[in-house]
């Protein structure tokens, strides 16, 4: 058994589902802001933008934009095989990857981020914050995926509240 530490972690979820819907769920624009992002653009190596219903392929750049939060996230997409499994770099220093696993009706999914700088704001920041962040969003992805409801905030405006991002687990 691995040990835990800082510069990473491992978060799964059981969803029942077709690996061609869970891919489609994160690897299209159209796709990742039904249940996670208010935007996504994707561009491509020749820096055309992809349209919303176009897989992204390794060597494309995206910027994401999240609800209840005035920053974005820029970054590359390492790989992307086009059914199970890409990686990207996130968090401008670390990289996630997601691999997808058929298990009869079930999909398993496996996030992996890696590459956490282990200062002690990148703890609080980054593995911490990301660590919960993610174990909401996979909660949301299930949730939508197998009974079409979303479970993050979109009613009330939380950008004004210093530690929103901390202390809200819809966020």
């Amino acid at each position: 058994m691995s040990t835990l530490s800082f510069d990473s972690f491992t978060k799964k979820i059981y969803i029942k589902t077709n690996l061609e819907k869970l891919y489609w769920s994160w690897c299209t624009a159209d796709g990742i802001t039904s249940w996670f992002l208010s935007n996504a653009t994707y561009t491509s190596t020749n820096g055309r933008m992809k349209s919303g219903s176009a897989k992204i392929a390794k060597g494309d750049s995206y910027i994401w934009e999240w609800h209840n939060w005035d920053g974005h996230e820029k970054g590359k997409v390492i790989q992307a095989n086009g059914k199970d499994f890409f990686e990207i770099t996130f968090a401008d220093v670390c990289q996630v990857a997601i691999s997808m696993e058929e298990q009869g009706d079930f999909v398993l999914l496996t996030l992996k981020q890696y590459n956490i700088p282990t200062d002690d704001k990148s703890k609080l920041n980054i593995h911490y914050g990301c660590s919960n962040g993610w174990t909401f969003w996979l909660a949301n992805l299930k949730a939508y995926l197998e009974h079409g409801v979303l479970l993050n905030e979109t009613k009330f405006d939380l950008r004004d509240i210093p530690l929103a991002g901390f202390e809200f687990v819809n966020m």
